[in-house]
């Protein structure tokens, strides 16, 4: 080999990677708190035609509360179709067009009191890069190959725990680390080889059933100097060792009807939470003598309800059960300013620096200033006719919308 072909392979190897394509690959974004990385391209001002345009959609969707998870080159949807079968389904991420389709039968009717809200899926998917992770209703977690989506292997926690249909379905969004995948199914919160389906450990049981029904989602966070996962079940908030699924800490959360909905917010070492008919509070995780403490933090009565909130500069913003948006301070615990207007029931929300885009369940996308002194609107736009419960997808200069009865992808454009 010529010392000039080695320079060339020398240049080559050094050279820096092409940057990777921004992804989306589960609830909530790439670290699972509704924030963009730092490196991402800087969102415009505006929601007008110029500043955010469509760039393709699919129509005539079965429903679905699922938030498209997006991969590097493809945008995976969840749908109940016919009120019968549960359908996956992977779209050509620049043209929108269909790559593959996965199904099965898995269906069931919530409680009447919540049927206005749909009897379909409503998890979010988790992608590894090679596998795409979706909870179906039925208690049933299915493992997808992310290429053709050929079923890997499925786990139905019904079948194998022995335990009840939850009255609400499988609502918690699956989580993965790189080798297992964690959920709350099966009347607890249980940990999965992610390759084989095999069971690892079930944890934090509490019987199934309605009071079973986890609306929570679980994340990872690093409290007291230990890395752990923080566990919302209807009753109350846990630390638990990933590795063993032992009981680190507990604090009880009292809510109406075990409506803890939000996914807990972790900042620094204050866990952050809000229920529907309880409190807003926030609340310290500390080392002492080799264990781990929870301290009393700050709570007042102000009811969160389905909007987990982001978390920039050590504020929280959110809506609440009154419909309206709230800045809440999280080291003087205080609530720093709500908006006079109500919106719908629901947002789901991404951050950027200083800026929010809140997707209103009602179809509208706002564009908010992350402003603790008052609620600043810098942009709204009608993005859908039929409601959008699915969570918002931002991935570098692409904006990802589903709502009940189709999926539609957007690009940001910086004002000229």
């Amino acid at each position: 080999m010529t010392p000039a072909l080695l320079a060339v392979l020398a240049a080559v190897s050094l050279a820096p990677a092409a940057p990777a394509e921004p992804t989306w690959p589960q609830w909530r974004g790439l670290t699972r708190d509704g924030r963009v990385p730092a490196s991402a391209t800087p969102w415009p001002d505006k929601l007008d035609d110029k500043s955010l345009t469509k760039i393709w959609s699919v129509e005539n969707l079965g429903p679905s509360y699922s938030g498209p998870v997006v991969s590097a080159d493809k945008v995976f949807t969840t749908e109940t179709v016919d009120k019968k079968r549960e359908v996956v389904t992977a779209f050509d991420r620049k043209t929108g067009k269909k790559v593959w389709e996965a199904k099965w039968d898995g269906a069931m009717d919530v409680p009447f009191f919540a049927a206005k809200n749909g009897s379909w899926i409503r998890a979010t998917p988790a992608f590894d890069g090679e596998r795409l992770y979706v909870a179906g209703m039925r208690d049933v977690l299915v493992c997808l190959n992310g290429t053709d989506g050929k079923e890997l292997w499925r786990y139905d926690f019904v079948k194998e725990q022995k335990s009840p249909l939850p009255d609400f379905g499988f609502v918690s969004s699956p989580l993965v680390d790189d080798a297992s995948v964690y959920v709350q199914a099966g009347g607890g919160f249980a940990k999965l080889d992610k390759k084989s389906g095999k069971l690892v450990w079930l944890a934090l049981k509490d019987g199934g059933g309605m009071m079973g029904s986890a609306f929570s989602c679980p994340v990872f966070a690093t409290l007291g100097g230990k890395r752990q996962l923080v566990v919302q079940t209807r009753t109350a908030l846990y630390g638990v060792d990933p590795d063993t699924g032992k009981e680190l800490w507990k604090r009880d959360v009292p809510s109406f009807r075990g409506m803890n909905i939000l996914t807990p917010v972790v900042s620094g070492d204050t866990v952050f939470t809000s229920t529907y008919g309880g409190t807003t509070q926030g609340f310290t995780v500390r080392s002492a003598g080799g264990a781990l403490k929870v301290e009393d933090g700050w709570a007042f009565k102000y009811e969160g309800n389905m909007t987990t909130p982001v978390v920039v500069d050590d504020h929280a913003y959110f809506l609440g059960k009154d419909r309206k948006a709230v800045c809440v301070n999280l080291t003087a615990g205080k609530e720093t300013w709500r908006s006079d207007k109500a919106f719908g029931e629901y947002w789901s929300l991404v951050a950027n620096g200083e800026k929010i885009l809140a997707l209103d369940c009602k179809g509208k996308l706002l564009l908010l200033k992350a402003n603790p002194k008052e609620f600043e609107v810098l942009a709204e736009r009608a993005v859908a006719t039929a409601e959008t419960w699915a969570h918002l997808a931002v991935c570098g200069d692409e904006v990802y919308v589903r709502d009940l009865h189709g999926l539609t992808a957007y690009r940001w454009k910086a004002a000229d």
